[in-house]
């Protein structure tokens, strides 16, 4: 059995990954603090005791006992004379041991100097083993770890100058305190972590509604369009990517209303047009009789009505091509020879006095096939609107960033109420709706939609003399 985990928002993850990363982030300011915090007491303790060391040393070496003038005979007091004249600080002690001292575990003669009192029992010159323990070492610093917390020492032996017995500086620090101070910050900085957590929440929380609001309107939005109703857009705001994103959305719903839209013109175009062939087919079907020359001109009837129905839906399907990227393919293309070859095709169409006008002898990037095909469908218009004899001109001119392909013809002419409707679907002219007006008045129409494939228009104007001249104006780019 499959288990589906609830749906997360993409609110809430992206307030996960924030708090997430902002937790990694100041645990890690937090912790290197600490690790700086410490590293700069121990880098401090050791100058101190360095400093310390190097100072006695300085004495011993360079130091006059006050009493006598002369140097110091034995170390005891090389000692005392030593720290009278010291002042430790916070946290240190200075002590002056000697072998007499060290051997009975005490400190014997040695001056002991604070700046303040330590903690009540912290004191090293209490703890008469570890006094004996670092007397008796090798080494010249050390760390003490105690139940009390870490104590840093340094240590310069003094050897005898006489009978005496030998000695020892001894400069101790408590290193608790000071580590106590950086473990407070860290976790001070840890709870000003978890108030700033607390505050990023709800200030992320609301920036992230803000943010996804109009993701929410695209989500909302597409729940509610149906193929009757894509009218509904997206309130496009600012410049960045969720406005980039409303715009695309809005784009898209664009796209699906004109397609939805030219799909309910072609079935409309398409049951209004062939609803009439259909019902004549039907009827004279249904009348045939048993005679065979009423059988014959009922079968001639109808193979005329279903040619005819033929040629209208192949009409739809191209007008419906029309909306597709791959409806013209440009390529590069000698506009004379064009002209030329478009006339030679057209001359077979009537008995007509046809004419080749001017050739513009110049390169263009268009589809030959559906200009041929445009201008052969302007051809024919003409043939049906003039009686033979009368003049067609075919030709094509060329300006400074467009070509031109016309025919012209001197028949009726088109009067101006049907400029403006003669190249919409199933639209005849009113001078055009006589015994040689056929078809189902889509040849326009595709001649229109191969001019704007091309990003040109189709034109119409008078002729010199009377007439309609139609025009294709295209760009010459690719």
């Amino acid at each position: 059995m499959t288990v589906s985990l609830p749906r997360i928002s993409a609110r809430v993850r992206i307030l996960l990954w924030l708090l997430v990363v902002m937790a990694v982030a100041l645990g890690a300011v937090a912790v290197t603090v600490r690790s700086i915090l410490l590293r700069d007491v121990d880098h401090r303790i050791s100058r101190l005791l360095t400093q310390e060391t190097g100072e006695f040393a300085n004495f011993v070496e360079q130091g006059v006992d006050p009493d006598t003038g002369s140097r110091f005979g034995e170390p005891h007091r090389l000692l005392r004379v030593y720290l009278q004249r010291q002042y430790a600080d916070p946290d240190e002690e200075l002590l002056g041991l000697t072998r007499a001292a060290a051997g009975r575990a005490a400190a014997g003669p040695a001056v002991i100097r604070q700046q303040r009192d330590l903690p009540a029992g912290t004191a090293l010159w209490r703890d008469r083993a570890a006094l004996a323990r670092i007397f008796d070492s090798t080494d010249s610093f050390g760390t003490l770890h105690r139940p009390r917390g870490e104590l840093r020492w340094a240590k310069v032996p003094v050897s005898p100058l006489g009978d005496g017995p030998d000695g020892a500086l001894v400069v101790a620090f408590h290193a608790d305190r000071e580590q106590d101070f950086a473990d407070e910050t860290f976790w001070t900085l840890l709870a000003l972590s978890g108030i700033a957590l607390l505050m990023t929440s709800g200030v992320g929380w609301a920036v992230a509604g803000r943010i996804l609001a109009p993701v929410r309107v695209v989500r909302t939005t597409a729940a509610e369009l149906t193929e009757q109703d894509l009218t509904r857009r997206i309130p496009v705001e600012g410049r960045d990517d969720i406005a980039a994103l409303a715009e695309t959305f809005n784009g898209m719903l664009d796209r699906l209303e004109q397609a939805f839209a030219a799909q309910r013109v072609f079935v409309d175009d398409a049951g209004h047009e062939l609803r009439t062939p259909i019902t004549i087919v039907r009827g004279h079907l249904e009348l045939m009789g048993d005679d065979p020359a009423d059988r014959e001109e009922t079968v001639r009837l109808v193979t005329d009505e279903l040619d005819r129905m033929s040629r209208i839906v192949e009409d739809l399907l191209l007008l419906a091509g029309a909306e597709r990227p791959d409806f013209v393919r440009p390529e590069p293309v000698q506009l004379a020879e064009l002209t030329a070859d478009v006339f030679v095709k057209a001359r077979t169409l009537g008995d007509r006095e046809w004419l080749l006008d001017g050739v513009a002898d110049c390169e263009a990037h268009l589809d030959p096939q559906r200009i041929t095909q445009a201008m052969v469908q302007l051809a024919q218009n003409a043939v049906q609107h003039t009686v033979p004899g009368q003049k067609i001109r075919i030709g094509s001119r060329r300006y400074e960033d467009r070509v031109e392909l016309y025919v012209a013809d001197n028949g009726p002419g088109i009067p101006p109420q049907d400029a403006d409707v003669i190249f919409e679907r199933f639209r005849r002219g009113t001078a055009r709706r006589g015994a040689r007006a056929g078809g189902a008045g889509l040849g326009l129409a595709i001649v229109k939609a191969i001019a704007e494939g091309h990003r040109g228009r189709v034109a119409l104007s008078r002729t010199d003399g009377g007439g309609a001249t139609f025009s294709l104006i295209l760009e010459t780019g690719p």
